[in-house]
């Protein structure tokens, strides 16, 4: 493994700084990075619309996407480099992360050439925001579960049924959903993809307040909603397959885009600001075990994570230990913003205008919940490791085969 840019790797870097120089401020590394509040949504969207403009202006957008719909065939490294040397600048948060990371993928996979035509390049510009309609109150994990109704009326589809859980689907324009068209059929079998529209008529959503004070994620329901048949992708019946390629675009965007939350920096900083028992935290024994555990899983991720780059450098493929990112991610960041409330004492129950302390152990501790469970929950994530990475035999199925409409289920359909 080498984790050092290669020449022409460090050229390229070079390149990517000076435009981003020329067209963005460096973000100050002791401050966190914006989010999406209720608030400032509004502007920051339309921030994130023109950056994304500009750089698709620029061909510096989707840069591993074909140049014939608007990226640059750039190399799996160079669009590492890219989004390291993005993410030092003082910049909206992007609003495409779904839509090109996951949805552009998969109609590029599935699509007929009059969708590539249609919604590629719109995705890479940035003037059409995409959102994600797969989880359901009772199909989350096990997606293949889930009982929105897609019947068939001569050109047009009927959807009837609820999504939750769907991040932006309030500010999006298209929407990727994943319908039940045959209850006869196998549950994985039943299912066909579609592509729908956000402003139909019949469709309803509903913003869900989170516990961090963030509304990123929504309800959507969806009341006699018309689709064209123009607009499924792949075949009738065919949208576990297509799911497929989606999730897993999902799981590997969310896990190469997290890092576990707030920095080590910014932990051994709040030690040296807090105290316990008259002295500065940092100086009692517990404290810096914890904040050495941290350090030591935050340098294991990072370095799995390098030898997925080197793999990439060096044209391979990487390996397994790219499914454990996530996972390991996720829990690491959720106990990093507990430790920080812990250290801020009585101040890290406040937030907001109450509150004194830095919010970023809050605004951690509440926020990584959800993304333990975005993109496949802990436990799925273990049965995939296990089944798919190490060959353990796969969990005992009752649903197997069986027509959906004959599986049990806990509520009325």
């Amino acid at each position: 493994m080498d984790f050092n840019d290669s020449p022409e790797e460090a050229a390229y870097r070079a390149k990517v700084r000076a435009w981003l120089d020329a067209h963005a401020t460096l973000r100050d590394p002791n401050k966190p990075a914006a989010t999406m509040t209720q608030e400032a949504e509004g502007d920051l969207i339309e921030k994130a619309k023109a950056w994304q403009a500009l750089k698709a202006r620029e061909g510096w957008a989707c840069l591993r996407w074909p140049k014939e719909y608007g990226g640059q065939d750039a190399s799996p490294i160079e669009a590492v480099i890219f989004n390291q040397e993005e993410a030092r600048y003082d910049l909206p948060p992007s609003i495409y992360g779904i839509g090109h990371g996951m949805l552009g993928p998969t109609i590029m996979a599935h699509g007929t050439d009059e969708q590539k035509k249609r919604f590629l390049p719109a995705m890479v510009e940035g003037s059409e925001v995409w959102c994600q309609l797969f989880s359901e109150p009772d199909a989350g994990s096990d997606l293949a579960g889930l009982k929105t109704s897609a019947t068939k009326d001569g050109d047009e589809w009927i959807i009837n049924g609820q999504k939750i859980w769907t991040t932006g689907a309030h500010f999006s324009k298209w929407g990727m959903l994943v319908a039940r068209s045959d209850p006869n059929a196998a549950k994985h079998a039943g299912l066909t993809y579609f592509i729908v529209d956000m402003e139909s008529p019949g469709i309803e959503i509903r913003q869900i307040k989170q516990m961090n004070g963030q509304a990123g994620f929504n309800e959507v329901f969806f009341t006699d909603v018309r689709v064209p048949d123009s607009n499924r992708l792949g075949a009738e019946g065919d949208g576990w397959r297509v799911a497929i390629t989606t999730l897993m675009n999902e799981r590997s965007s969310i896990g190469g885009s997290m890092s576990g939350g707030a920095g080590i920096s910014s932990l051994i900083k709040l030690a040296q600001q807090t105290e316990i028992g008259g002295r500065p935290a940092i100086e009692d024994g517990g404290v810096r075990r914890r904040i050495a555990d941290f350090a030591v899983r935050r340098s294991g991720l990072k370095f799995t994570g390098q030898r997925g780059l080197s793999a990439l450098s060096q044209g391979q493929t990487p390996g397994p230990e790219a499914s454990i990112g996530k996972l390991v991610a996720a829990i690491m960041g959720l106990e990093m913003g507990a430790f920080g409330m812990e250290l801020q004492g009585a101040a890290g129950i406040l937030s907001g205008d109450d509150s004194q302390a830095d919010p970023v152990w809050q605004t951690t501790f509440m926020g990584m919940p959800g993304l333990r469970l975005a993109g496949g929950t802990d436990e799925i994530l273990r049965n995939i490791i296990a089944e798919r990475v190490l060959g353990m035999p796969g969990e005992p199925r009752i649903d197997k085969g069986k027509p959906f409409k004959d599986i049990p289920s806990g509520t009325t359909r």
